[in-house]
């Protein structure tokens, strides 16, 4: 059995480990968050959607994910 490389990564300001050959959109999918209803900063840069599937996740990237919250 192959045992894949982790790598540290700060999500939402916590410390999270994830193989190192993890993409952005498959984190997203595994927390099961809605892509709809967050904005992504991956490194202090908003990201674009449409580009999420092509960002690969690196030691030490820092992701922040907001949720939208309607009020009135």
């Amino acid at each position: 059995m192959k045992k894949t490389k982790k790598i540290k990564i700060k999500l939402n300001g916590k410390k999270k480990s994830v193989d190192n050959d993890s993409y952005l959109h498959e984190l997203i999918n595994d927390l099961k968050i809605p892509i709809k209803k967050v904005a992504i900063e991956f490194n202090r840069e908003i990201v674009d959607k449409k580009k999420i599937k092509k960002i690969k996740l690196r030691n030490n990237d820092v992701i922040e994910i907001v949720h939208f919250i309607g009020g009135g």
